[in-house]
């Protein structure tokens, strides 16, 4: 090669990598790369044929010119090409390959991200031919393209990620709103409530509530949508609005649940259900009217008997069928200082042991904590404390509710 020749091709290669690095610098969209990419090989080096295949989720054909799409549907890139790790003469695999001469791979990190291939090359009358001289400049500007597509996908997807980061925090915010603060429930003569809410990502499927009735009358509940994330607590927001609707101090329960059930099924089509423990209860007559619609069992404690008593499940969650077959609506009265915890499965499968005892060794940790402490905060903290449910529990995958009165003599 002339030393004029050889000037020439280092202005050319000097000045197509200063064309792309200009593109890339000012941040140009992948197809404006992709643009100057071919106008380099096509235009600048009477390549007629070229193809470039890049892994992303998968292998794609993110470029082709001068290359019939059937022949590049044909291309089965963990088949044809995986096995070339360097720079390629093809011609002989015309039945696999046709029309493409030579395979040019791109690694990044010992892994392959992409694969140019290039044929129709112009030949001259003699000696060979000027793109055979130049495969690995070409090999080099092909990663450089390639790398910058990557990082311009990767960026993408980091503005995507932050702008869902942000939209989650608002839904957190906006979804513990609709969760009463513990601070504002009630603490009277008659009772003292208090409460815990951890959902496990930012938003979360559990719900706690608690609404004067009037009348004298308190309605509360604890309930847990199947499932955690956004769907869930799509769902979830939406029963909180139609509970907060339906609940009055005389609706029965039945058709309260009746209703709610209609609701849901309506909203879910039985992909999803609620598991809930709903209660209203009279100041004056101290009778707790309640039902436990496939929930777990709601804890009772009479401090000054001794007794403990299990609120349990005695019809199927809500929204599992069009209509619940049976509901149990049952009342008792409460005449003597008494603890009362309700929970969702979140705190179960935390405190759970493996196998069918489960539920039992769960419940053997809140009956003794509702035992030995003798208020409903007390309760509260000493689970929060022991469990460290404030804490980075690695063993919390669930969300987690409490719901706990201290019902006054």
């Amino acid at each position: 090669m002339s030393e004029k020749s050889s000037t020439q091709t280092l202005k050319f290669k000097l000045n197509s990598l200063l064309e792309v690095t200009r593109a890339i610098n000012n941040n140009q969209p992948v197809n404006v790369l992709l643009e100057s990419y071919v106008d380099i090989l096509c235009s600048k080096l009477n390549i007629g044929k070229v193809v470039m295949f890049k892994h992303q989720d998968g292998w794609e054909c993110i470029l082709s010119a001068g290359v019939p799409n059937d022949v590049i549907d044909n291309i089965k890139v963990e088949e044809n090409l995986l096995s070339y790790t360097e720079i390629t003469f093809v011609t002989s695999e015309q039945d696999i390959l046709p029309g493409l001469d030579i395979v040019i791979p791109v690694y990044n990190n010992y892994v392959p991200i992409a694969y140019v291939l290039i044929g129709d090359i112009e030949e001259e009358m003699e000696g060979v031919s000027p793109v055979i001289k130049h495969l690995h400049f070409i090999q080099t500007i092909s990663n450089i393209i390639v790398v910058a597509i990557e990082n311009i996908r990767l960026f993408r997807e980091s503005l995507q990620q932050e702008a869902l980061r942000k939209e989650l925090e608002l839904a957190s915010q906006m979804q513990n709103m609709l969760v009463p603060n513990p601070k504002d429930l009630p603490r009277n003569q008659h009772l003292l409530m208090n409460a815990f809410y951890k959902p496990h990502y930012e938003v979360g499927g559990d719900y706690f509530d608690c609404i004067e009735l009037g009348d004298n009358k308190l309605g509360f509940c604890v309930a847990d949508v199947s499932g955690k994330g956004m769907a869930a607590a799509l769902l979830m927001s939406n029963f909180q609005a139609t509970l907060r609707a339906l609940f009055t101090s005389d609706i029965s329960m039945d058709s309260l649940l009746q209703k709610l059930n209609k609701r849901v099924y309506e909203s879910a089509q039985g992909e999803k259900f609620i598991t809930i423990f709903i209660a209203r209860f009279d100041y004056d007559t101290h009778q707790l009217e309640y039902a436990n619609a496939g929930h777990t069992p709601v804890i009772l404690y009479r401090t000054d008997s001794k007794n403990i008593k299990l609120l349990e499940s005695a019809c199927l969650a809500i929204g599992m069928l069009e209509r619940i077959p049976f509901i149990s609506v049952k009342r008792l009265t409460i005449m003597e200082h008494s603890l009362m915890l309700s929970y969702t499965d979140g705190l179960v499968e935390l405190l759970s042991d493996t196998g069918e005892g489960g539920v039992k060794s769960a419940f053997y940790v809140l009956e003794s904590a509702i035992q030995h402490v003798p208020d409903i905060d007390g309760v509260i903290s000493e689970v929060i404390d022991t469990q460290n449910l404030n804490g980075n529990n690695q063993a919390i995958f669930d969300d987690i509710t409490l719901l706990g009165i201290e019902f006054f003599a």
